[in-house]
C-alpha cells in the first residue's frame, strides 16, 4: 500500500487537472460558441467520456491518501476508509463487469503478442467516402483533396487492409468488398494489432472504462496517444484541412506512404507500455 500525504496527493491531483485542462477546456469552449472541429471533436463524440470525466483523478488501487480532504472520495462507493486514510478497494470492482474485463484483457495480451502490421496506409478514411455523393460525407463542411473519382482512384490502385472493426463498419457498401480482411465484432480479438492506429486510440476507451480504478494519470496518458493518433489519421485521410493547421500526409504518394508509416511504427511503440499498464490493473482487479 502505498501512503500518500494530503500535500502530496492535492498537487498530484492538481497536475492531472492542469493537464487535462489544456485539451477539455478549448473542447469546451468551441462547444459553447457552437463550433465543430473534425479533428479535436472525434475523441469527445466517439468516445463518449465528458470533460468533467476526464478532469476527475483517482489514484488507482493500492494507495492511500490521507488527510481530511481524503474523505470526499467516499460519495463514491469504491472507496473505503481505513486506518490512517480513504483507499480505493478492488474488491468493490463488480461481479458483473468480471466476464467483460476477462475479455478485454484477452484483447490487450493478443494484440500484444501479435506481430504488428504496416501496410495499411490509412485508406480507411477513405474507403468511408468511398462512392459516396458530396452531401453523403460525414465531414461534409470540410472539402476533399480529391475529385469523388480520383478519391476512388486513390482507393482501388492500393491494398486494402483494414483490421480493425470499429473502422471496418463505417466503410462504404462499395468499399467493404474491397478490404482484404472482414473483420466483425466478434472476431476483435482475432485481428487486433498494434500497428493499427485505432488500436492504439482504443487504448484511451479502455482505460477510462475502467474508472474510477484506473488511475487518472494512465487516462491521460492515454487519451495524450490518442489525440496525436487521431491527428495523424486525419492529415492521412482525404479530406483537406490546410485551413485548420494540418498539411496532408499524401499517401496516394510513395513519399507519403512511408511518413505515414514512421508515424505507425511510432504509435506503436508508444501503446505497449501502456497497454502493459493496462493489463497490469486488470489482472490486479480480477486477482490474477
Amino acid at each position: 500500500m502505498i501512503r500518500l500525504p494530503e500535500p502530496v496527493w492535492l498537487e498530484r491531483r492538481r497536475a492531472h487537472e492542469r493537464r487535462v485542462g489544456q485539451w477539455t477546456d478549448p473542447h469546451q469552449a468551441r462547444k459553447s460558441r457552437g463550433e465543430k472541429h473534425p479533428v479535436e471533436d472525434f475523441l469527445w463524440e466517439y468516445y463518449r467520456n465528458r470533460p468533467s470525466w476526464l478532469r476527475r483523478w483517482h489514484p488507482g488501487p493500492d494507495v492511500m491518501l490521507e488527510g481530511a480532504a481524503a474523505r470526499d472520495y467516499l460519495r463514491w462507493p469504491e472507496y473505503q476508509e481505513v486506518d490512517g486514510g480513504v483507499r480505493l478497494d478492488p474488491a468493490t470492482f463488480a461481479a458483473n463487469r468480471r466476464g467483460s474485463l476477462a475479455w478485454l484483457l484477452g484483447l490487450l495480451r493478443a494484440t500484444t503478442e501479435r506481430a504488428p502490421q504496416f501496410a495499411c496506409y490509412g485508406l480507411h478514411e477513405w474507403a468511408m467516402v468511398f462512392r459516396l455523393q458530396p452531401d453523403e460525407i460525414r465531414h461534409a463542411d470540410w472539402p476533399l483533396r480529391f475529385s469523388p473519382e480520383e478519391t476512388a482512384r486513390v482507393v482501388e490502385s492500393m491494398p486494402v487492409r483494414c483490421s480493425h472493426f470499429d473502422a471496418f463498419r463505417f466503410f462504404t457498401a462499395a468499399a467493404r468488398p474491397l478490404n482484404r480482411l472482414q473483420p466483425e465484432r466478434s472476431t476483435l480479438t482475432q485481428f487486433e494489432q498494434r500497428g493499427c492506429l485505432h488500436a492504439n486510440m482504443d487504448l484511451y476507451k479502455w482505460a477510462f472504462k475502467l474508472a474510477p480504478f484506473t488511475p487518472s494519470e494512465l487516462v491521460a496518458d492515454c487519451f495524450d496517444l490518442a489525440r496525436a493518433i487521431r491527428e495523424i489519421d486525419m492529415r492521412a485521410s482525404p479530406y483537406d484541412l490546410r485551413a485548420l493547421g494540418y498539411a496532408p500526409i499524401t499517401i496516394e504518394t510513395p513519399e507519403g506512404r512511408a511518413d505515414y508509416e514512421q508515424h505507425q511504427r511510432a504509435f506503436a511503440e508508444q501503446g505497449q507500455p501502456l497497454r502493459a499498464r493496462l493489463i497490469t490493473l486488470g489482472e490486479r482487479l480480477l486477482g490474477t
